[in-house]
């Protein structure tokens, strides 16, 4: 799968959605009350390792060209994950996974007033329905703290992939995610430091599948779009919810209701319309979406 066709561009973004849910499935694993601020360090450490072979894609001579802008990425990038496990913690995963597909949606609003994009009917279509869809997902009777967590990951998510535009173009994928590792870790570990957690050694399990997995998501993302048009496959992204709710229903019970399908359709079939349409312009997606800048901005 060298991802150079369309079908198996398409087949390689399948596979990595997968791997991108069972990295958020390492985090819903771990036992109640683990403490969080040492599991972000973990991952986050344990990520930048596994980046280290890679090293030879870093542009050595610029390493910190577009600092300022990298280190406000990266510690947004802190915030919503620290959100996304919260929320994954608390909130099925499919119900967690449909409000994080809120970020392609916000990416739309932000980039209409940040960057003064025009607003299409249909992308204004998918704004309202896409809120709708947040609303009977997970309903005010049963907003509490994990819900405001999705939300907030879910804005994290939408907010980097906006700023990814502030980033030099010349650095590579590679560059940028090793750069926002790095840049995180002084935080990273000044809260796991004043959480004050005993040290637990289980949980380098839980950060090791989840930082592998992500990767793993990464590269199937980096060879899919490298290869084919992104608005030709990128609807191959949405996937991933039906991952979660396989996953969810098989691993954890978590048996979907009609209020979940119904949000999630308002949600995904807004954005799928935009991107068939844009396919078949053969333009860039309207919504300004990065699918690997933006998903891989928390995961």
């Amino acid at each position: 799968m060298s991802g150079k066709t369309v079908n198996s561009a398409i087949l390689l973004l399948i596979i990595g959605n997968a791997m991108a849910i069972l990295s958020d499935v390492f985090i819903k694993l771990l036992e109640p009350g683990a403490p969080v601020f040492q599991f972000a360090f973990l991952r986050c450490l344990l990520t930048l390792f596994m980046l280290i072979p890679l090293a030879g894609k870093l542009n050595w001579n610029h390493l910190f060209e577009g600092f300022k802008v990298h280190a406000i990425r990266a510690h947004i990038h802190l915030a919503g994950m620290l959100c996304m496990v919260v929320a994954l913690s608390n909130l099925p995963l499919a119900t967690a996974n449909a409000v994080f597909y809120a970020a392609p949606i916000l990416v739309m609003v932000l980039a209409a007033v940040v960057f003064g994009e025009r607003l299409t009917p249909l992308s204004v279509t998918a704004v309202f329905s896409g809120f709708l869809g947040i609303v009977l997902i997970l309903r005010p009777v049963a907003f509490d703290w994990a819900a405001i967590a999705a939300l907030g990951s879910a804005f994290t998510l939408a907010i980097n992939a906006v700023m990814v535009r502030k980033l030099p173009k010349q650095q590579s994928t590679i560059h940028k995610l090793f750069l926002n590792y790095l840049l995180i870790m002084p935080a990273a570990g000044a809260l796991a430091w004043w959480e004050g957690a005993s040290w637990d050694s289980s949980m380098l399990v839980s950060a090791s599948g989840s930082a592998l997995f992500i990767l793993g998501y990464n590269m199937t993302v980096l060879l899919a779009y490298q290869q084919v048009d992104a608005n030709q496959v990128t609807s191959a992204e949405y996937t991933g919810l039906v991952w979660a709710v396989a996953i969810g229903w098989i691993w954890f019970g978590e048996t979907p209701d009609l209020w979940f399908l119904a949000g999630s359709a308002l949600i995904i079939l807004p954005l799928l319309a935009i991107g068939l349409k844009n396919r078949r312009r053969h333009e860039a997606p309207a919504r300004s979406y990065q699918p690997l800048e933006a998903k891989t901005s928390l995961s």
